[in-house]
């Protein structure tokens, strides 16, 4: 209904032609009917035009799936390619329900896109087996094309986790990897099209390679921070499509920057498991029970219901977190239910956001709820880690200086070998410093817990870090790094339920510092210190 068939192969069908825009309710006759009958006809079917109805589809039943039902008698009813949005605006909508699911048919339209894409449906040229022999970890298949050259020319990689045996953990500890996240940020062009990223980096942008490619080749798909061509946002985003951004070598950031904390656990010796969110989302408290610890990536931003309560269960029953980032927690998204492999999140009123969703289309249609930030939902990071994102910056990074809170006793094993005025991570390959890009900070009012420890607090950025928009309610002079007090990092420890625990560093660039010095130094002492504390049984 959103292109043509333009030809086939390999026994798929190729399309052409699409369109970009809202199409509701479309309706085929055997013949022209006249203006009072085509009135008729947009609400009911009454028993003069049955003969006359070839199709009638309502996008508005079953929208959580990629059935489009067919009201006819001829049944004629279709399937969604590559994930055109659904629960969208129709005609019928009059802002007095917001929410699709108390007034479907309010959300009868589809909104196609000429850029959507599921699934590219490549045909596979090889195949790498998976082997009992293999251990849990993060890997990619090096692919060369021609002569191999110094500079990473001709050379591409496709990541891929391989998880522990399900139900059986083969390490004390395992490293989440955060592939919603990843997906949020698959093929992102912000870099780009964004007209702010210079400003908000303080710099001119260079380009490598990758993003010089995805800038040229738009048919990889767009992330769930672009717009699609229609200038409307990208609520979905799937990995059954090359993503040639979460890939060794493309930049410190996600995927890349998560690799220091892999590279950690292999210099260190560190048995260690790899699991992912999409399995944490499918499988919850069961796949974190066996472990004695679970450590983050640097940027673990997007969340659905299942992953939190899976996350809550584990440290309720005694489990051990190492937030090892910043601005986590933070975005509420969906699986979908039937389809694999894809997210969505609708961007909502508050937060940092590169598009936001239209009013009466901030409900997530594949489950129905309430998308956004969490904290626009009640619920705020606060609670679980003790802190939440409260401000940005992207030119350098700075360090943390330690607070009372970590001279306090329950804190004494964090800081074993730490001298009482060092300045911590005042070194770094993200920035030159371990607190930077995104940075988090405790907050009582929003569910800090009142014995969590701050350890320690970023000092010294800039005025190209600011507040982010839920901190404040008003814009006026003196947000940023130089002139606010909450442009910081913090870092947090406290106590959970059963002698569990939680350490928070508040900050993306942090991973960035664990190799400074052949990784003798004192943000991978601290880091070292928490995780072996955190091994050992004995309740904290």
């Amino acid at each position: 209904m959103a292109a043509h068939v333009a030809s086939e192969a390999g026994g798929k069908l190729i399309g052409a032609g699409h369109y970009n825009g809202k199409i509701e309710a479309p309706r085929f006759t055997r013949r022209a009917l006249d203006r009072a009958d085509i009135k008729v006809l947009q609400e009911s079917f009454p028993a003069h035009l049955a003969d006359e109805v070839i199709g009638a589809w309502d996008f508005s039943q079953e929208i959580s799936s990629d059935r489009v039902v067919d009201l006819s008698g001829n049944r004629l009813d279709g399937t969604t390619v590559n994930l055109p949005t659904r629960a969208m605006k129709g005609a019928k909508w009059n802002g007095e329900f917001h929410r699709w699911t108390e007034k479907p048919d309010h959300y009868g339209a589809i909104h196609f896109h000429d850029d959507d894409l599921y699934d590219a449906g490549w045909e596979a040229d090889f195949e790498v087996p998976i082997t009992a022999a293999m251990r849990s970890g993060v890997y990619a298949v090096k692919l060369t094309a021609g002569p191999e050259r110094e500079d990473g020319g001709h050379e591409s990689f496709v990541t891929f986790f391989v998880l522990p045996p399900k139900g059986k953990a083969t390490a004390p500890v395992a490293f989440l990897a955060s592939t919603a996240t990843y997906m949020a940020y698959a093929n992102s062009h912000h870099g780009w099209d964004d007209p702010l990223a210079e400003i908000t980096y303080g710099s001119l942008l260079e380009f490598g390679p990758t993003s010089l490619f995805l800038n040229a080749r738009r048919e990889y798909g767009v992330s769930t921070y672009d717009v699609h061509t229609d200038g409307s946002g990208s609520c979905y985003s799937s990995r059954l499509r090359p993503i040639v951004n979460s890939r060794p070598k493309y930049s410190l950031w996600n995927f890349g920057a998560d690799l220091h904390i892999i590279d950690w656990l292999e210099a260190t010796g560190q048995p260690y498991d790899v699991i992912t969110d999409e399995a944490l989302h499918q499988e919850g408290l069961d796949l974190l029970k066996p472990y004695r610890a679970i450590i983050t990536g640097t940027h673990p931003e997007y969340h659905s219901r299942a992953m939190l309560t899976g996350l809550d269960g584990y440290l309720q029953g005694g489990g051990r977190l190492m937030y090892m980032g910043g601005n986590g927690f933070y975005w509420r998204i969906a699986f979908h239910p039937q389809t694999p492999a894809v997210i969505e999140i609708r961007r909502g009123e508050n937060g940092t956001r590169t598009w936001i969703a239209e009013a009466g289309e901030y409900y997530l249609s594949f489950t129905g709820e309430m998308s956004g930030m969490w904290r626009s939902s009640g619920w705020s990071s606060h609670r679980l880690v003790g802190i939440s994102f409260g401000s940005e910056g992207f030119d350098v990074s700075s360090y943390y200086r330690r607070k009372p809170g970590s001279f306090d006793p329950r804190a004494a094993f964090i800081f074993e070998g730490v001298g009482a005025d060092e300045r911590i991570g005042d070194f770094g390959g993200v920035g030159g410093g371990a607190a930077g890009l995104e940075l988090d900070i405790v907050d009582p009012r929003l569910g800090t817990p009142p014995h969590a420890l701050v350890l320690a607090s970023s000092e010294n950025h800039s005025n190209v870090y600011l507040m982010t928009p839920e901190e404040i309610i008003s814009t006026y002079p003196g947000l940023d790094g130089i002139e606010d007090p909450r442009v910081r990092a913090d870092m947090v420890f406290f106590e959970t339920p059963n002698g569990g625990g939680v350490f928070s560093t508040g900050s993306i660039a942090w991973a960035g510092s664990l190799a400074h010095q052949g990784y003798a130094n004192n943000v991978a002492r601290i880091t070292g210190n928490v995780l072996r504390r955190f091994l050992d049984p004995a309740p904290l």
